[in-house]
């Protein structure tokens, strides 16, 4: 298996179901932000990412979205209203900030996926913090 390929790829975040995620053990879903989970430009969480993380979160999942992006306050005012922890500046694809989310909130990495768009930084992240690489197609606008 090559390092810069997921280990499984889907359109979009909502394609990651909780009973996907149930049926493959994952507890931990560490989640990249810009253009996985949001595009770039959008200030407020979208609808369906609200009934997204509740349906996880009632599927007995953790999110933690971990994001090289650096406006810390941006970050924390986009994940407040969803109630999940966030990680700005992880620099990834070092993995550090992955590990220390799962020595954090007591998850092994066999239990752990990294979701994200793009391979140079959050498969690599994934691959080196040993856990399962999933990566969806850079978020665009629905018009």
């Amino acid at each position: 298996m090559s390092v810069f390929r997921a280990d499984r790829k889907f359109e979009r975040f909502e394609d990651v179901t909780p009973e996907l995620l149930k049926k493959e053990g994952v507890k931990l879903l560490l989640c990249d932000l810009d253009n996985t989970l949001r595009l770039h430009s959008e200030k407020e969480p979208a609808d369906e990412l609200y009934d997204w993380v509740e349906d996880c979160r009632k599927a007995g999942v953790k999110i933690v979205v971990i994001s090289n992006n650096g406006r810390k306050k941006m970050m924390q005012k986009f994940c407040e209203p969803l109630k999940i922890d966030c990680v700005w500046w992880a620099k990834k694809p070092v993995s550090a900030k992955l590990t220390e989310t799962m020595q954090t909130h007591n998850f092994q990495p066999s239990e752990t996926v990294m979701l994200g768009d793009k391979w140079s930084t959050d498969v690599l992240a994934a691959r080196f913090a040993k856990v399962r690489a999933w990566q969806v197609e850079h978020r665009k606008k629905v018009v």
